[in-house]
């Protein structure tokens, strides 16, 4: 069976979940800047470069997922969100980018198949985030028709990037956190790419983050609009990730799986954050509510009884429509 076949061979007999948050895990960690930085001599401070550790302490992220997979996740993200030539750029690690992609993805791959060894498959999903270039805006207000980047640049740094996740063992990219939907489907064109070079699918994951309530992302897309612009793509999963709490997020959800004629991923914000833009909403709050959404036929009206997610206090969730 291809990865496609069998993610939803799976997803078509329960709901799968996806690992959960990694730059806070990583944070509580209060690893030092040596940590980060390793032996690598680079010539920035690396403190917060947290897709580096794939290099510098592989420990790291390899305990958060085996963390993720003990709690009972099916799908492990690669840590990998930043890892694209223009967000290390402001580390100065540009020229790391394959190395990062790859062994980020082989360390994931590694204990997902590991977890694999009793009988039920763990996928890898090769994380990229969207930068922070949007294709659609202009940085300038004086300047509505200024782009800090250009269409053709920016495939060529999503390709760079999902080439690497694939070498590495990846069975599918994630184009996540989508706050432009043009930088998503430059996004899509790379993946394209890398499948021409290689001969085969590469099965996207799409995931699109709503920036006020209305439901609209940066680009002001709705979710439908969203959904008819890359549908000629055959995403293997379409979704929000982010944006509001799963109460907000319930409408925007149940119109997306309306429309859509792919798998539905879902994965939010523990409710809106505070004045001091922190998060009050507890583990067990989310897993009550996404609880609900299973139990109410969310995203799907054929959605399969929740299972795994009611233990999964900590972890977002991957909502799956058969």
């Amino acid at each position: 069976m291809t990865p496609r076949e069998q993610f939803l061979a799976e997803a078509a007999k329960r709901i799968l979940i996806i690992d959960g948050a990694f730059g806070t895990e990583i944070q509580q960690r209060k690893l030092t800047e040596a940590d980060y930085a390793g032996t690598l001599g680079l010539s920035k401070d690396q403190k917060g470069n947290n897709d580096i550790l794939a290099i510098t302490r592989p420990d790291v992220p390899e305990a958060i997922h085996r963390a993720y997979f003990e709690a009972g996740a099916d799908i492990a993200e690669t840590n990998t969100f930043s890892a694209n030539r223009i967000s290390q750029a402001d580390y100065g690690a540009e020229a790391l980018v394959r190395e990062i992609n790859v062994e980020s993805a082989r360390l994931a791959r590694r204990v997902a198949d590991e977890f694999a060894a009793d009988g039920r498959p763990r996928f890898v999903a090769g994380a990229i985030g969207p930068t922070n270039k949007t294709l659609s805006l202009s940085p300038d207000v004086n300047d509505p028709g200024y782009r800090e980047i250009d269409w053709d640049e920016l495939v060529d740094v999503y390709r760079e990037q999902a080439a690497a996740l694939v070498e590495g063992g990846a069975d599918f990219i994630l184009i996540e956190t989508v706050f432009d939907t043009l930088n998503a489907k430059a996004g899509i064109m790379a993946v394209r790419e890398v499948e021409r070079e290689l001969g085969r699918e590469v099965p996207i994951m799409l995931s699109m983050t709503l920036t006020d309530l209305s439901g609209r992302n940066l680009s002001g897309h709705t979710v439908e609009a969203f959904w008819y612009a890359v549908r000629h793509a055959r995403p293997l999963t379409i979704g929000l990730n982010c944006s509001f709490g799963a109460t907000q997020l319930r409408p925007h959800v149940r119109s997306l799986s309306a429309i859509a004629d792919a798998a539905i991923m879902v994965y939010p914000n523990a409710g809106l954050p505070n004045e001091l833009g922190q998060y009050d909403e507890l583990p067990e709050e989310t897993a009550a509510l996404v609880r609900e959404w299973a139990e109410e036929g969310l995203p799907s009206r054929k959605i399969p009884q929740l299972d795994a997610a009611t233990r999964l206090a900590g972890l977002e969730p991957f909502v799956m429509a058969a």
